[in-house]
Formats: C-alpha cells, sequence, structure tokens
C-alpha cells in the first residue's frame, strides 16, 4: 500500500499548544503527526501512517483505502 496516496491536512499549532505545525490523516481515526516545518510535519505523518497502517494489521482491524479527494468544510 502507498503510504503517500493518503490525504494529509497540515496547520499550524498555537504557540501555546509549543507551535510548529500539525498534521492529521482524515481517513485514519487518531492518526496525526506535528514538525518544526510544513514539510517536516507531513513526512512524519508518512512514518505515522505507516505505524497506524501496521497496528490495525496486527490485530486485525480493517484499514481504510485512501480517500480520492478531501473536502474541507
Amino acid at each position: 500500500m502507498t503510504y503517500h496516496k493518503y490525504p494529509v491536512v497540515v496547520s499550524a499549532l498555537a504557540d501555546e499548544e509549543g507551535g510548529g505545525f500539525g498534521a492529521y490523516v482524515p481517513d485514519l481515526p487518531g492518526c496525526m503527526s506535528d514538525g518544526d516545518t510544513p514539510e517536516e510535519a507531513v513526512h512524519n505523518a508518512y512514518d505515522a501512517i505507516e505505524a497506524w497502517i501496521e497496528a490495525a494489521s496486527e490485530l486485525g482491524r480493517d484499514i481504510p483505502a485512501p480517500s480520492q479527494k478531501l473536502t474541507l468544510a
């Protein structure tokens, strides 16, 4: 499975949250990461996607397919 096909949403974190950027993967509940730059946050999110999928596989849980597109409200 190609981890880079999962959409990743990146947003700036408030100084109270430590600053930097947060990244989450809407298709995979609870899958998120962060980084000092948007690029680092995305890179770390791909590591989180891999770990999320490995854990789900070990637990016998379904792994959602990547979304075709991302709609933000």
